[in-house]
This record gives structure tokens, C-alpha cells and sequence, in this order.
């Protein structure tokens, strides 16, 4: 076998084992409403009796309690549940894990039950109906674990297959009524976690968590932490990082790590937050300065205090030590005062504890600068789990070097969907579309990242399926490759609201967080999007109302039970974001109008506070649902930034009014022109018109004035065609030109329109390109841009063992292609067997400057000369183009503001027509999303232009895609 084969055996060889282990694969239900006659009957006329061991873990018995709860919301009927007796009947539920339950495990040695492949396993279940099971039992539905989280999983999955969704109390998500439950016979089991540790990181909670909690719970207590610790182990997970802004878990209430460790929740304090002491309690109880060389002996009795309380609790102690608030410690002697820190801090795990330091877990997080000094040389011992973190963007820093010799600790990943920080904090609503978190995540646990997995979850809500699918994943990453992503949001809308609208609520989910990740809502303004080039702004606007309308018509069809929920999930963030955004382009429109002078102004002026307000109606919806349940929870603010940090309070973005003539005043502005007339000396041109690209152009007539303004439009061109030739109006219309290209000469090169009213005309030039004669195939130019989604390429190379793979939908405006598998030798990257490929068609020759757009993902293997792409045209020598030349704060800023990096590289175009461009990925971890060709006429936009058509002329015609 060849080495590359070999690595791609590697690769899938996680697939094959989950195919062989499982039996049934995640995602399949055992659960019927109906018996065929080979089903077993879990609720029939009555609910079966549950039984469980003497000596079962007490975590377990509350999952089971809640299991036997979610009987009875299902069905309206409880079943008994109890320790086992020497009497069962006929059928029978035996709930517990492996030892600790007594039939069980007489199942097992009588060979009628067999456990080979959880035994000894981590947090594995098996689901199985056993038939004659005992003398005088007839059949027993087994549910059972391998350790008690096992156990705990098993009665979870079994609950949510019922129809209890595990956001049943967070979401308010209706659980689905049956008279009977039935369950198929088929073996049953997700196999065992590819992550060990999966969990949540409750951060940056004010105002909208604290407010929330504060007035539901009284707090982050134990009544809070119970909801949870219940929905963290239903979606299979195991460990939290708890709020930590002013909070102490422990000392806030002793019930929190008590009842953390009963359920099963591995505790663990945050990257900062030294050996389980919050942060919050050196603020109540350290005594003198945040400053080991200054206050060593302080610092350590506190720590010794926190690893005392911890006591037997299940947790994994973080080491190191930041400077005071999350900030960097002094700068001078890091490294070495840090390694002391470690030391010390290692040798009171030890004291307290009573036993060798390698028998506690602990993590070390290479947080921020903390990298920096792991990059220059600092090490910890081999059983300390290396925390690696993203940019606080979704974007991994470092990642193990593949080759490197494994670690006894292993690799954890800290990763964000919610930051306070530069360039500017985004707390408000879920921008993190599933695909990037697939790609990256996908990056970590190829590369052996698979200790623990925590991500920042901000208020917890409005994260619910980023949440979903980060646990999820983090269980079984093979069970979703990229081209499943789809299918798994599909198939969690189908959870929550039913299989007749869960496709359309699905593409809401999947693409307003595309629409929110292309600029997170904090870093919006007046000035994001262009209101001339390529009617950006608009078509903006238009997709966000579009998902509005289709919000409000789902929200309209459902069922009253389920309104509340979808509100939450679907309907208040697709509305919410779509308001903001047509907010700003309403707010844009209203300052360009003034300087116009267009009686609309006002209107606009008006529209946008409107739409102020519209933002606070809908977050009062929020707030007042269910009586109340989720108030304040979307109190975050979001309008108004003026630099990194929240404005503590809301404000209307400025907006202006004028004062009118009480005549009427003609006024035109043309696409493409920032420019009016009859205000401007330049000519007024549209862009040109082709058969191939934007069929039609339009220009706005627009009044200055009090009075209706009346106004024609002429031309002497019979092929072209216009919405229309005359009219009156009181602020503006727009006029829409087309050409009939059956009526248009050959050599027609374009025409112009004049518009009157009174004395005043205006005349503005309509160029066009017939192509006659030319045999035109691929990408056409036109308006001096050519722009290609990344995954429309015309044909790609790949070696054997290698892919050029399409992400569907990641991109800010199409599919994104990367190389697979992600962790490949040089010596195969070097190959120039492989590549994508693009044929183009331009009109002029010359210099071209080619725009590739990627993802910003970060040189996370801190190479010299970053990630790299070869682009060439045609057989020219490719140009280098690296995605970390420069590597600065401020370029990152932009990279992640924007969500993209945009390589540029020149070339020569020797003569018009046809050409082939060339991309090949000189490293893994690439992702294309998008390239534009800039001819000579590629206008500032933020989204760049719409995708060119390509064109392949055929003979039995044009074929246009």
C-alpha cells in the first residue's frame, strides 16, 4: 500500500469501525407509534415497569427519573420505577450500567446479552430487547452503559427518539404526543465518543444570562446549574466551563459542584481561572495584588484552598496563571516566572490531594500570548492536557504537528461562537454558520485534537443548534462528513418542528447565519455595504426579507404549540437580523438622499426610525412570550458601537431631513454611479449591457421637490426596451432598460435615453456588446470584472488518494472548496498533478489583477511562509500567493471583520477570448470560496460582484449557466 493510500486509509478507518460497531447509525430511530407485531411494547395500555440496580450512581437514577418524566409527557402515562425484586413480569425495562446492576449482568455472563463492544469503553450505551431474558420473563428492553455516563446517555437518547427534544425546556420545543410507544429489536448504539471531553463555556453573560437568571433563579445557583447540567448530558455532553464574570461556582453555591458531580458534569474553571478558583473570588477573598512575584505566598494558600474544596469532585484543574481581569501578566520574564508558576502550582495538586500531580487531570490553555511563550520553547509535563484555543473568531490558532509523537495528556480545543474583544465583541445572535464549524473543527480532530473540545456558548441561548452540532460532532465526527451538513440541519429541524416544514426552516436556519457571518451585526453601519455597485445594498435587504416572509408564514402555519419555540429558534433571529440590516441600508439611503437633494429623504429619515423601533418590538416579543419565561434574555445591545466594546445603551443611528422647493425638481442617478444629474458634468453611462450577463439596467427618476414631478423618457433604438417611457411621481421611480438581442444589430456598440421634465433633460448613454461573431465559452467578462463561486469550477485534477471537496454553503456568497484529506506530505502538495481549473473568456488584453477569496483561516502550523496558492493563466508560470505575508493585528482584524482574505496576484492577458485559470492549494487547510478577476472596471463593494454566467456555445446553441 502507498504511503498516501495508507493515509487515507487511516482517515476512514474510523468510518468503517462506526459501521461495524453501531449497528444502527445516529440518526435512525428504534422508536415506533405503531406495532407490527415485532415491535416491543414500551407503552401500550400502560407504561412498563423500569427497574434499576441497589447500587446504581446516583447521576443515574436522576436521568432515569427524568426518563420516566418523559414518559409520561409523551404519553400521559408514568412508568414504575424501582430496584430490582427476585419477581418481574412478563416485560420488563432494566435500566443501569455494567456491575451495578445485578440482572444485567446475569444477562451478560449467561451469554444472552452481549457487551463485548462497551465493555470497558467510555461513556458507551447499548440499547437491546433481549427475548426470554429470564424464566417467566418473556422479553426485557435493556438499556445500559458502560460507565455511568453510559447509562445517563443511553435513557437521553431513548427520551429525545420518543420525542423529547433535549431543548424541551430551553427552547420550549413541544414534545410530540403518542398514545404508544414501540421499539424496534435491532441492536442499538452511537458507539464510543470520539471527543473524551465535550462541553459548554457559559461567558460574557451580561446583561442578558445575569438579568435572566437573576430573575428566574436568583441567580447562577443550583436551580440554574440543574437546567444546565440536564441539557448539557441530553445533548451527550460532559463538562462545563461555568460563568465566571462575577460569578464563582463554588462560593456563589455549594450545591453547584455537588450536584455537578452527582449528575455527571466534569467541572472545570475557565483558561484564566487557576486551580478551580473563579476569578470573581480573589476580588472577595485575596488578599493584596494578582502578582506571583510580589504575593507568591498568598496566591498559593488560595490556591490550596481551591483544590481542598474540590475534594473527590469529577474535574480537571487548569494551570497557569494570565494577568488580572484576563489580561497578559507583565512582559518581562514570562516564560520563566510561568514555568515556576506551573511547578508550584503542580506541587500543591500534589500536597493537597495526597498523591502523585499526574493522577489529576489538568489542563494548560495556550490562550493568546500563552501560545507565544509555548511557541518559543516553554513546555509542561507530558500528562497535562495542551488546551489549544481559536482567534476568538472560529478560527484555530495551532494545531499538533501530525508527526510529533503523541502526547499522555493529549490536545483539547477551546473554540468561540461568542467573544468580548477587538475587533469588536459579537454577543447578540448566532453568526456561526455550521460548515465553518465543520471545517474547522473537522481541521482540530484530524489533526488529534480529541482530549477535550469546550466552546464559548455566550448566554447559552440563542446558540441552541451551533450548540447541537458542536457536541454532536464532537461525538462522532465521522457520522458528518461535510456533504451531511445539510442533512443535519434538516434532520434537527425535523426534531423540533415535525417533518411538513422541517426542509424550509432548515434553509432559514442555514442561511440567515450565512447572511449574519458574512458581517457580524455589531460590526454594521450605514457604510457596510455599497448602495451603487451591483445593487449590494439591495440585494442584501432582499434576501434578509425574504427569509422574514418565509419566517412569518411558517410562524403562521404551525401549530400554537409550537409558535413559542420557533420564535426563539427561527423567527426572532431571521426577523431580528433582517430588520438590523434593512435598518443600516434604510439609514445609508436616507444621508445619500439628502446630499440629493430627493424629496424622499424624509420618508427615509422616518423608515429607518421605524425600523429602530421595530428592533425593540421584537425583542419586547421575545420578552413577553410564555408569560415571560425568556425575559431579558435578548437584552443585549447592538446598535451603535463605536469601537470594540457594547454601548451600554441602544441608540438611532443618525439620520437627516431637509427642506423642499415647493416646485418640482428632476433628478436622476444611474446604476453604477454615486454621481446625479443634472447636478454632475459628467456624462451619465450605465454599465454595459450583454446577451451573457445582467439582462437589464435601470436608473432612478427621482423628484427635488415639493410638487409631482412629470416626466418622459425617449430613445432611438427600437431594441431597447423600458418598465416605462412616462409618468408622474411624488418622490421617485425606478426605470428598468432591457435590450431584445432578436431586434439589436450585430454592430451595435449602444444607444442613449433622454429624460425631460419641463426645461430640465437628462441624457444618459446605454453601451452594450452584441459578441457577434465570437465564439464565446466560459466565465464571461463583463463591466471589466469576471467573478467565479469557488465550487463552479470547469474541471479539477487530483491525485490518487487525494479531493478537491466542496463545503456547501460556506461562503459568504456560494460553496467553498479545500483539499482533502487535511493532513497530507509535501512532497504531495509539491505535485503539480493536481488543481482546479477555470475557464474564462475576456474581452481586452493586458494586465489582469486576479482576487482570490478565502477563509481566514490562521497559519495554525506556524510555517514561514504561511498557507499558499499557485494561480496561473493558461501555461504561464503560476504567481505565489501566501495567506499570511502579513501576518499583523490589523490585518487580522480586517480578515475577521470581513470573514474573508483576499489574495490578489497580477497577470498578462496576451490576446482576447478564451483562457484557463489555474489554482493549486500548496497546503492544507485552504478554503476558496470565491475569485474575481479584475479586468480594468471592478468597483468597491464588500461582497464583490455576483457570479459572471458561463457561457458554452454549443452547436445547437448557447447554453447560459
Amino acid at each position: 500500500m502507498s504511503e498516501i493510500n495508507f493515509r487515507i486509509y487511516v482517515y476512514m478507518l474510523p468510518v468503517i469501525v462506526l459501521c461495524f460497531f453501531t449497528g444502527i447509525l445516529h440518526g435512525q430511530s428504534l422508536v415506533s407509534a405503531e406495532d407490527n407485531g415485532d415491535k416491543f411494547p414500551l407503552v401500550g395500555e400502560k407504561a412498563l415497569p423500569v427497574y434499576i440496580g441497589a447500587h446504581e450512581d446516583p447521576g443515574v437514577v436522576r436521568a432515569l427519573k427524568n426518563f420516566g418524566e418523559d414518559v409520561f409527557r409523551v404519553t400521559g402515562k408514568s412508568p414504575e420505577i424501582s430496584e430490582i425484586t427476585d419477581k418481574l413480569p412478563s416485560r420488563v425495562v432494566l435500566a443501569g450500567t455494567l456491575g451495578n446492576n445485578a440482572w444485567i449482568d446475569r444477562l451478560v455472563a449467561e451469554g444472552k446479552l452481549r457487551v463485548n463492544d462497551i465493555a470497558g469503553q467510555w461513556e458507551t450505551f447499548l440499547i437491546q430487547v433481549v427475548d426470554h431474558p429470564f424464566e417467566g420473563v418473556d422479553q426485557a428492553l435493556v438499556i445500559t452503559g458502560s460507565d455511568k455516563r453510559g447509562t445517563i446517555f443511553g435513557l437521553y437518547d431513548l427520551s429525545e427518539q420518543i420525542g423529547v427534544s433535549p431543548w424541551y425546556w430551553w427552547a420550549d420545543v413541544p414534545v410530540r404526543k403518542k398514545q404508544h410507544i414501540y421499539l424496534g429489536k435491532e441492536r442499538y448504539s452511537h458507539g464510543t465518543p470520539a471527543v473524551k471531553y465535550r462541553g459548554i463555556f457559559i461567558n460574557d453573560e451580561a446583561p442578558a444570562l445575569s438579568g435572566w437568571a437573576h430573575e428566574k433563579f436568583g441567580g447562577f445557583n443550583h436551580k440554574f446549574y440543574e437546567k444546565v447540567f440536564e441539557l448539557i448530558l441530553r445533548l451527550k455532553g460532559n463538562f462545563l466551563w461555568p460563568a465566571m464574570w462575577g460569578r464563582a461556582f463554588y462560593d456563589d453555591d455549594p450545591l453547584n459542584a455537588t450536584l455537578a458531580d452527582e449528575y455527571g458534569i466534569v467541572v472545570s474553571t475557565s483558561h484564566h481561572e487557576p486551580l478551580m478558583r473563579a476569578h470573581a473570588e480573589w476580588s472577595r477573598y485575596g488578599k493584596g495584588a494578582w502578582n506571583y512575584e510580589t504575593n507568591k505566598a498568598a496566591l498559593q494558600d488560595f490556591w490550596k484552598e481551591g483544590i481542598a474544596r474540590m475534594g473527590a469532585n469529577e474535574s480537571i484543574v487548569t494551570l497557569g496563571m494570565r494577568g488580572d481581569g484576563d489580561e497578559p501578566m507583565s512582559e518581562e520574564n514570562n516564560i520563566a516566572l510561568l514555568e515556576k508558576i506551573i511547578d508550584d502550582q503542580r506541587k500543591i495538586i500534589s500536597d493537597v490531594t495526597g498523591k502523585p500531580a499526574e493522577e489529576t487531570l489538568q489542563v494548560w490553555t495556550l490562550y493568546k500570548e500563552v501560545q507565544e511563550y509555548y511557541d518559543k520553547g516553554m513546555r509542561v509535563p507530558d500528562d497535562v492536557t495542551l488546551f489549544l484555543c481559536d482567534d476568538n473568531w472560529g478560527n484555530v490558532r495551532k494545531l499538533p504537528d501530525p508527526y510529533a509523537a503523541p502526547r499522555k495528556g493529549g490536545y483539547g480545543m477551546y473554540y468561540h461562537f461568542d467573544y468580548v474583544g477587538g475587533p469588536r465583541n459579537y454577543k447578540w445572535l448566532n453568526t456561526n454558520p455550521i460548515p465553518r464549524i465543520w471545517e474547522q473543527m473537522n481541521l482540530t480532530y484530524r489533526h488529534g485534537v480529541d482530549r477535550i473540545w469546550v466552546v464559548n456558548v455566550g448566554d447559552i441561548k440563542p446558540m441552541e443548534l451551533p450548540v447541537s452540532f458542536f457536541l454532536d460532532y464532537a461525538w462522532s465526527p465521522d457520522n458528518w462528513p461535510a456533504e451531511r451538513i445539510g442533512e443535519y440541519v434538516e434532520s434537527w429541524s425535523e426534531r423540533q418542528f415535525g417533518p411538513e416544514y422541517a426542509a424550509e426552516i432548515s434553509e432559514l436556519l442555514s442561511l440567515y447565519t450565512k447572511y449574519n457571518s458574512r458581517r457580524k451585526p455589531e460590526l454594521l453601519d450605514a457604510d457596510t455595504y455599497s448602495l451603487v455597485d451591483y445593487r449590494e445594498a439591495e440585494r442584501v435587504v432582499e434576501d434578509y426579507n425574504r427569509l422574514a416572509e418565509k419566517a412569518d408564514r411558517i410562524h403562521e402555519a404551525l401549530p400554537e404549540s409550537y409558535k413559542d419555540a420557533f420564535y426563539q429558534l427561527v423567527a426572532f433571529p431571521v426577523k431580528a437580523c433582517a430588520n438590523l440590516n434593512e435598518l443600516y441600508v434604510t439609514v445609508a439611503k436616507n444621508r445619500w438622499y439628502a446630499k440629493q437633494g430627493r424629496a424622499t429623504t424624509n420618508a427615509m429619515a422616518k423608515r429607518a426610525k421605524a425600523l429602530y423601533r421595530k428592533d425593540e418590538e421584537l425583542t419586547e416579543a421575545y420578552h413577553t412570550m410564555g408569560d415571560g419565561k425568556w425575559n431579558h434574555m435578548m437584552s443585549q445591545t447592538h446598535i451603535g458601537y463605536t469601537y470594540w466594546q457594547q454601548p451600554e445603551k441602544q441608540s438611532m443611528p443618525k439620520v437627516e431631513e431637509i427642506k423642499l422647493s415647493r416646485k418640482s425638481g428632476l433628478g436622476v442617478a444611474v446604476e453604477g454611479s454615486s454621481s446625479w444629474w443634472p447636478e454632475a458634468r459628467k456624462k451619465a453611462v450605465l454599465p454595459e449591457i450583454t446577451p451573457y450577463q445582467t439582462g437589464r439596467r435601470y436608473l432612478d427618476i427621482f423628484n427635488r421637490g415639493q410638487k409631482k414631478l412629470k416626466y418622459s423618457i425617449t430613445s432611438n433604438a427600437a431594441w431597447l426596451t423600458l418598465s416605462s417611457t412616462e409618468g408622474e411621481t411624488e418622490g421617485e421611480e425606478r426605470i428598468w432598460l432591457a435590450v431584445d438581442w432578436d431586434k439589436i444589430p450585430a454592430d451595435a456598440t449602444g444607444t442613449s435615453v433622454v429624460i425631460r421634465s419641463g426645461k430640465e433633460k437628462v441624457e444618459v448613454a446605454v453601451p452594450v456588446r452584441t459578441y457577434s461573431g465570437q465564439n464565446v465559452n466560459g466565465f464571461i467578462e463583463q463591466n471589466g470584472y469576471i467573478a467565479m463561486e469557488a465550487a463552479h469550477f470547469t474541471a479539477k485534477k487530483e491525485l490518487t488518494g487525494t479531493q478537491y471537496g466542496i463545503i456547501p454553503d460556506l461562503g459568504r456568497t456560494g460553496s467553498a472548496v479545500t483539499l482533502y484529506p487535511v493532513i497530507l506530505d509535501r512532497e504531495v502538495l509539491n505535485n503539480e498533478g493536481h488543481g482546479l481549473e477555470y475557464r474564462i473568456y475576456v474581452n481586452t488584453p493586458g494586465t489582469i489583477k486576479i482576487h482570490t477569496l478565502v477563509s481566514p483561516t490562521l497559519n495554525y502550523q506556524n510555517s514561514e511562509a504561511g498557507k499558499r496558492l499557485a494561480v496561473s493563466l493558461d501555461d504561464d508560470p503560476p504567481e505565489i500567493v501566501s495567506m499570511h505575508s502579513e501576518n499583523d493585528g490589523r490585518q487580522w482584524g480586517k480578515w475577521v471583520a470581513d470573514n474573508i482574505n483576499t489574495l490578489v496576484s497580477e497577470h498578462q492577458i496576451k490576446t482576447p477570448g478564451e483562457h484557463i485559470l489555474r489554482v493549486r492549494m500548496l497546503d492544507t487547510g485552504i478554503v476558496l470560496q470565491k475569485i474575481i478577476i479584475d479586468t480594468g472596471g471592478l468597483k468597491p463593494s464588500y461582497l464583490g460582484p455576483e457570479e459572471s454566467r458561463f457561457v458554452i456555445e454549443e452547436q445547437e446553441g448557447i447554453h447560459v449557466k
